[in-house]
């Protein structure tokens, strides 16, 4: 053979790689038979008036499809794949817009994309504020808000927003949330400030202190803002993620920075109820809806006392002042299971009798992909 010249592939090399472009070619023809049979279900949905989108429906398709896997794909696979496939074929039917927390680069961005696939109409918006605003006003058919973290706790505006808007929760999605040190300069020399979202800072106070410990923590709008300012200002840098960075042609300077190893974001995925019916019982589900109660001995214990009563689990309990300067406050509560449930719908009659205000946020199918 030539000094220089190309190998040639082995046999059984080429052999694999034509099975492989065959196998290929009649996935991409299932796909296709799968998107017109989606478009015939779109014809009979408008028809009937029914909406396009809906969470346990794809639930369902996923969990049905990973109990079947034979592998070896592995079962944490299957739900990204089919996601994209049927974000595809949802968009054939009718464009979904999503508004998020934006701009380009954000983890908002990211459990978006996550959740809808990436044949959506994407809705930056520049606060949660907005969000709720765009969504609530129809400009969107669809937002996603975080509201947990599993270092700094509740997003605190998104659960006050709650209380003021019509919307309510369809579905719910996690992300491994990953910080990185961004900048023009790969260097940590001459850093004056660094620009992030309040959450992000906070998630990353231990590194900072130790690495940057003069430098000024600067709160913007969104991680991807602190990633794009930083791109203007070579003594900028920024908290974001691993996308931003490139968004915004940044280099990473440190990465995972984020003092919990195992970070984590939940986000809610919020719509009118005008538009969009709440989801049927999908076997694993979640309840979410916020109380308050006179204030009175024992009566956070009458609140408990139907959950207990009728079997009923609560996964999460918030509470956040009602600002009505009588030491009164809102309690967020998460239940596991779903109002069609006989048990769940008595609980829930029983509980609202006893609460000065109830509000239920969702139910919706939990996030076990």
């Amino acid at each position: 053979m030539a000094e220089g010249a190309p190998a040639t592939p082995d046999p059984a090399l080429l052999a694999l790689r034509h099975k492989i472009d065959a196998v290929d070619r009649e996935l991409l023809d299932l796909v296709n038979k799968r998107a017109a049979l989606a478009q015939e279900v779109g014809e009979l949905k408008k028809k009937e008036g029914s909406v396009v989108f809906r969470p346990e429906r794809e639930a369902q398709v996923i969990d049905g499809l990973k109990a079947h896997n034979p592998g070896p794909l592995r079962g944490e696979s299957v739900a990204p794949i089919w996601r994209e496939i049927m974000s595809a074929c949802r968009s054939l039917e009718t464009p979904t817009r999503v508004a998020y927390l934006g701009p380009a680069g954000t983890f908002s961005e990211q459990a978006a994309l996550g959740f809808f696939g990436t044949s959506i109409v994407q809705v930056p918006c520049t606060s949660i504020d907005e969000v709720f605003r765009t969504t609530t006003a129809g400009a969107a058919d669809f937002g996603v808000v975080p509201v947990e973290n599993s270092t700094e706790g509740v997003v605190a505006r998104s659960l006050d927003l709650f209380l003021t808007t019509p919307l309510f929760i369809i579905g719910e999605t996690s992300l491994f949330v990953r910080h990185n040190l961004l900048r023009r300069e790969n260097s940590l020399e001459d850093i004056q400030a660094v620009c992030a979202h309040p959450q992000a800072l906070a998630q990353c106070h231990g590194w900072l202190s130790t690495h940057l410990p003069h430098a000024e923590r600067r709160p913007v709008s969104s991680n991807a803002e602190g990633a794009r300012l930083a791109a203007l200002d070579k003594r900028l840098a920024a908290v974001a993620s691993e996308r931003a960075g490139s968004e915004y042609g940044l280099h990473i300077v440190a990465p995972a920075i984020q003092d919990d190893a195992h970070n984590r974001t939940r986000f809610a995925i919020v719509t009118h109820p005008d538009r969009h019916p709440a989801p049927k019982a999908s076997g694993h589900d979640c309840t979410s809806l916020v109380v308050s109660v006179t204030n009175k001995p024992g009566a956070v214990h009458d609140m408990l006392v139907p959950l207990k009563a009728h079997g009923v689990s609560m996964s999460r309990f918030e509470s956040r002042p009602a600002r009505s300067g009588q030491w009164e406050y809102y309690f967020y509560i998460d239940l596991q299971g779903h109002p069609e449930q006989p048990n769940m719908a008595q609980a829930l009659r029983e509980l609202r009798a006893v609460c000065a205000y109830f509000k239920l946020l969702g139910t919706y199918p939990l996030d076990v992909h």
